[in-house]
């Protein structure tokens, strides 16, 4: 496919890396939803489902010809969802929230194509290991947790604070690439091509 024909809807790094995986050639089209039009009643999987597909509407109606991606990931702890911090006390609670224990993360995808629109979710148990207040200090100080869901990044510093995952590692990083082939894949277009 020409580069002009697939686009990814998002402005993480992340995410442009792991679809780098995918397709060899891409645009990245950040989608200019907002995020807190979602409604307050969904479950974690519907939220993360509902801003993917939004996020991927914004930037198909003005690349109707286009194969658009867009995904939303969040961090859940007893029913709890973690967006970004808003500064580095809210940062530390997050943490200290997660701290020693096991939390969900939800990554929804919806790839739109010729009209056609196709959704997906994946969520991965992840397990942190107990926490001391100068760890989870020293961290926030990296900067690393500012910008984060759930104030941290499996595929930074924050990877020595994580014990264990159950499920799908590309997920926790922001883009589940198992769950986008399959869904790409129902679309005709399998894995691993040029």
């Amino acid at each position: 496919m020409p580069k002009h024909d697939i686009i990814l809807a998002s402005a993480s790094p992340r995410r442009e890396e792991l679809l780098s995986l995918i397709f060899k050639e891409f645009w990245v089209v950040p989608s200019k939803f907002d995020e807190s039009k979602v409604p307050g009643d969904l479950s974690p999987a519907e939220q993360v489902v509902h801003s993917s597909l939004m996020k991927a509407r914004d930037v198909s109606q003005d690349n109707p010809k286009s194969l658009v991606i867009g995904a939303d990931t969040v961090v859940v702890v007893d029913e709890e969802i973690l967006g970004k911090p808003r500064d580095r006390s809210d940062a530390a609670r997050m943490l200290k929230l997660l701290s020693g224990r096991t939390h969900q993360v939800y990554t929804g995808i919806t790839v739109i194509f010729r009209g056609k629109e196709h959704s997906g979710f994946e969520c991965t148990d992840v397990t942190f290991s107990g926490l001391t207040d100068e760890v989870i200090s020293r961290y926030i100080s990296s900067g690393e947790p500012m910008d984060k869901a759930g104030a941290y990044a499996i595929q930074g510093r924050g990877a020595v604070l994580i014990e264990s995952i159950n499920g799908c590692y590309f997920n926790v990083v922001g883009l589940p690439v198992h769950k986008l082939s399959a869904i790409l894949a129902e679309l005709g277009m399998p894995p691993l091509t040029d």
